[in-house]
């Protein structure tokens, strides 16, 4: 008989009003969050959820977690710091595509280039809904917000290929409505050592209502979005008619009608960097599939473990450190 603890989302929701404007898809993001959590089977003490300034970052109120509201665009620092003075905790990052990637841009890179063992959660809305419509580094060139009435034009940012640019070892993406595949996404970037980073697209119904409706839509996810599994082919469509194939360093679409047909299209490969590349690069403004699931993953040494592996080699070496010792050192000068 299993003497494994059995936690329930009650178990990770935390006293504290939710207050999100009615229908925001933030609310299916904790939700889905709370649930994979539980799932887990990990006590709440052993969780952080560390924030910065957005709507998102509500998010540290309304977890029964360990959790910090940080300052704007910084979450990644005070989490990096964390992870290195308490690696026995599951640090997440909670973040907007305003917060982690203007002001936060450099401290979010720099997350990834480290491999902290640090799980980043980047809610895409394309839009600043917080201060209330403002266009954001997500935006699409032409549109048009309080800041930008005459359209935007700023190239937007893709996050997935900022993310595989920086050194990140877990690149995927999900969609907050997207139930289930959000569960198992949380529940993935949990089991990785390093950083691991999911892009959720979600919906603000307020500044920018319908952004992703194109492909989230059920009507339209069927034939619109691509799920990606590592080995297998890259088909997709209500029917499982289109593929992709290799056109030179790219990608090709084919019809796939015939078993020789489906023999031609590639297997995801989550180990290919420049395969996660180009599906990163896929744009569902010219047509193309969304990909959604894990693009990208690399193993190698999480920077907290390196730095914890330092610190006993200093003490071995050295002994056990004294503070006061170290402040009463070398030169001193008292203030009369």
């Amino acid at each position: 008989m299993s003497t494994n603890p059995v936690y329930s989302k009650k178990d990770f929701s935390s006293d504290q009003m939710v207050r999100w404007c009615p229908g925001c898809g933030d609310y299916s993001i904790l939700a889905q969050v709370q649930t994979a959590f539980a799932d887990l089977g990990i006590p709440r003490e052993k969780f952080a959820v560390i924030a910065g300034i957005g709507c998102s970052s509500r998010f540290p109120y309304y977890m029964q977690t360990y959790g910090f509201h940080t300052i704007h665009g910084r979450a990644p620092a005070f989490a990096s710091g964390l992870k290195a003075s308490r690696p026995d905790l599951s640090v997440w990052v909670v973040t907007g595509d305003g917060d982690s990637l203007s002001i936060g841009g450099n401290h979010l890179i720099h997350l990834f280039r480290r491999n902290v063992d640090v799980n980043v959660m980047l809610f895409n809305n394309r839009i600043y809904g917080l201060t209330k419509g403002q266009y954001s580094p997500t935006s699409e060139i032409g549109k048009r917000t309080k800041s930008s009435p005459m359209g935007s034009i700023d190239a937007p940012f893709n996050p997935l290929l900022l993310a595989i640019g920086s050194g990140c070892t877990y690149v995927s993406r999900s969609v907050d409505v997207f139930t289930k595949h959000l569960q198992e996404s949380v529940k993935k970037m949990h089991a990785h050592k390093g950083t691991s980073f999911v892009e959720i697209y979600q919906n603000c119904n307020i500044f920018n209502d319908g952004a992703w409706a194109g492909f989230t839509d059920r009507g339209a996810r069927d034939e619109k979005v691509l799920y990606l599994e590592d080995g297998q082919p890259l088909i997709w469509g209500k029917a499982q008619r289109h593929g992709f194939v290799t056109n030179g360093f790219g990608l090709a679409v084919i019809e796939v009608n015939t078993p020789e047909d489906e023999a031609r299209v590639l297997r995801h490969d989550v180990s290919n960097k420049v395969l996660a590349q180009a599906l990163a690069a896929l744009d569902h403004a010219k047509g193309d599939p969304v990909p959604v699931g894990v693009f990208y993953v690399e193993d190698r040494p999480a920077y907290d473990e390196l730095f914890q592996a330092q610190l006993r080699e200093a003490s071995e070496k050295n002994g056990k450190g004294d503070l006061q010792k170290l402040l009463n050192q070398g030169d001193t000068w008292v203030v009369s």
